[in-house]
Formats: C-alpha cells, sequence, structure tokens
C-alpha cells in the first residue's frame, strides 16, 4: 500500500502544556482561545483570502504527543469509565492507525500584521501547545446535521461539577483566562474511573499550576501556582 507523507502548514499555540484538562471536544468550552500560526512556507496572506466570511473553521490536525504509542482494533473511550471496549473507528480516540484530530473551532480575528505573519484567533479549541496543523477548510451550512444518531456518545451522560473557587485563587489568573479555567473545570477533568474525594489532581493552564479535589458532584480548587 502507498504510504503518504503530510506535513504541517501550521501550529497551535494554545494554554494547554499537556494532555490532561483539555476538553473532550472542540467548542465545549466557549471561552478557550488559542492561536494558528503557520510555518514560513505559508504566510502569505493569499492563503487566507476570504477566510474572514467564515465563522467556523474545521481543522485537522496531527496528534503529535502519541506519536510511539502505537493503535489498536478497539480502545476504551475515557466516558465510557475506560471497562467497555468499542472499535477504534467508532471513537475519536487518539489512538488510531493515522493519528489525525478534527476540531471545529470559531474564527475570532485575522491577524495580518503579527511579528510572525499572518495568524488566526480561534475560540473553542481543545488543542495543546504545538500541535501541528495539517489543514483548515472552513465549515458550511451542509456540514451541519441536527437529525444525526451520536451512538455510545450520545448515550452517556454528560458529566459536569460544580467548581468552587476562592476569588483570592482565582485572582492569581489573567482575568482574560478566568472564564475559560473554571469552563474546564465544570467539565470534571478527571478520568470517569477516578472517583477518590482525597485524591488531588493538578494540570498546567496559561503557565499556572491548577490543583483540585473532587468530592461528588462538587469541585474544589485547592491551589493555583
Amino acid at each position: 500500500m502507498e504510504e503518504l507523507t503530510f506535513r504541517p502548514i501550521a501550529h497551535v499555540r494554545s494554554d494547554f502544556a499537556t494532555k490532561f484538562a483539555i476538553p473532550r471536544q472542540s467548542g465545549i468550552v466557549e471561552e478557550l482561545t488559542a492561536e494558528i500560526v503557520f510555518e514560513p512556507e505559508f504566510r502569505s496572506p493569499e492563503c487566507l483570502r476570504g477566510i474572514e466570511g467564515y465563522s467556523h473553521l474545521w481543522l485537522l490536525w496531527n496528534f503529535s504527543a502519541n506519536r510511539e504509542e502505537g493503535w489498536n482494533p478497539t480502545v476504551r473511550p475515557p466516558r465510557l469509565g475506560g471497562n467497555v471496549r468499542m472499535g477504534v473507528f467508532a471513537t475519536r480516540s487518539p489512538y488510531r492507525p493515522n493519528p489525525i484530530g478534527l476540531s471545529s473551532v470559531k474564527l475570532l480575528e485575522v491577524v495580518f500584521d503579527s511579528p510572525e505573519g499572518p495568524l488566526l484567533r480561534i475560540g473553542g479549541a481543545d488543542l495543546m501547545d504545538g500541535t501541528p496543523i495539517l489543514d483548515i477548510k472552513p465549515y458550511v451550512a451542509s456540514d451541519c446535521h441536527p437529525e444525526a444518531r451520536l451512538g455510545f456518545t450520545g448515550e452517556v451522560e454528560k458529566r459536569t461539577v460544580t467548581v468552587r473557587c476562592g476569588e483570592e485563587l482565582l485572582c492569581r489568573l489573567p482575568e482574560e483566562k478566568r472564564a475559560a479555567l473554571l469552563g474546564i473545570l465544570s467539565q470534571d477533568p478527571r478520568p470517569a474511573y477516578q472517583n477518590d474525594p482525597q485524591r488531588s489532581y493538578g494540570f498546567v493552564f496559561a503557565g499556572h499550576e491548577i490543583r483540585f479535589q473532587v468530592a461528588g458532584t462538587e469541585l474544589t480548587v485547592t491551589d493555583i501556582l
């Protein structure tokens, strides 16, 4: 079988230094913002002519943090508690024969005069900092299918929690990052199979270490460093 080679056209600049706590799908936390920075070869403004006419974009990207992990015919979706196996092509698992991701994001701004050439500011991104972008395509009306069946994802109860974060802690974050952090935490970033109320969890967001615990349906931020 012929092998295909792709090269990144851009990379993502986001507030997530690691995979932990990244929303499970794009658009879930609308307050999350990121930038798409193009590689030198693709920094011509001509490449973006007309893109400002669209409100949303599709991003095709590479699961770059999983390059050495390989793949299996079946995977254990975290939202099913990690105990049920589903076919890899029936899931959005990052461990795939070709580690390609797909995200629908909101186009917030097209910047033509940045020091790095033209870049895109996007909202609702579910991407780790440095993620390679393989392609960008406009989102069009026919991409929306309200009648679509949702498989097991439509059957899994959406897990959200009430977030408790003292004002003195939240103020340690830049004001423009606070709503995004609260949105991330409200989705309960833990793996579905972890429910120890004494366990402390942490992740890096916007250059700060966020520490929290979860008891029942209440998440408490214990520190922001």
